[in-house]
């Protein structure tokens, strides 16, 4: 009877393994219409590249680019997917674009960190990971470490931001490139360049660890990525390639 019961549970681990999902909701903006605000050339053309890479993981995604990534638009879609997840799922979200201290700028207005951070708190899922390609997108790290919200999901960590520059760096495009050095070194680091222990997955560590140093190295060391994530999420698998 004891080998029936553990049968069952190990079949029932599986098929709970198998229905994990992961939903993904990519937005990227390249011309805004706000007078004084750059024009950029890759965020658009990056924002699908990421989309292509998802594809051979999941069929949940959605993609925003241009006049329809406005803040509205953003927080409706990515509070879909946060409702929408269970327990075991994961959520992704990328973002390129411009971004200032404290947010990134919608093609409207901004959009802030907070924001992202209040949405994922929500969520059942149980990982939540946004990928910030945008100016001084390490000042994402004020929201997750402020008392007051670290105090109303007390125990959590569950959710981390791989991002493309510290509080105080822009993050660069290249036209030689195509991109932007950040998106660069993830297409290369989740086609199996940042793979270090060959078990072709790909982690949430090895992917910062791989992005990090190819992107020191193109900037000539003026931009660093950065993870922002609890130690218990460096081991949560984002690709299999």
């Amino acid at each position: 009877m004891r080998k029936l019961l553990m049968t069952l549970l190990f079949l029932l681990l599986v098929v709970t393994g198998l229905d994990a999902r992961t939903f993904v909701l990519v937005t990227g903006v390249t011309n805004y219409p706000q007078e004084g605000v750059s024009k950029l050339s890759q965020a658009t053309k990056d924002a699908k590249r990421f989309k292509e890479l998802m594809e051979s993981q999941t069929k949940d995604i959605t993609l925003l680019t241009g006049q329809n990534v406005t803040r509205d638009n953003v927080l409706e879609k990515l509070s879909a997917i946060c409702n929408r997840a269970q327990k075991d799922d994961q959520i992704v979200f990328f973002f390129s674009g411009h971004g200032g201290t404290g947010g990134i700028l919608g093609y409207d207005v901004p959009i802030s960190y907070s924001d992202i951070v209040n949405l994922f708190s929500k969520s059942a899922a149980s990982s939540k990971i946004a990928f910030i390609d945008a100016c001084m997108s390490g000042s994402a790290v004020v929201p997750l470490k402020s008392k007051d919200w670290q105090n109303s999901v007390s125990g959590r960590s569950d959710i981390a931001f791989l991002v493309s520059s510290r509080p105080d760096e822009y993050s660069v495009e290249d036209p030689f490139l195509g991109s932007g050095l950040f998106m660069n070194s993830l297409v290369k680091g989740m086609r199996g360049k940042s793979d270090k222990n060959a078990d072709r997955r790909i982690t949430l560590e090895e992917l910062f660890r791989y992005t990090y140093n190819d992107v020191l190295l193109h900037s000539n060391k003026q931009q660093h990525p950065q993870l922002i994530a609890p130690k218990g999420m460096y081991n949560v698998v984002l690709t299999k390639w």
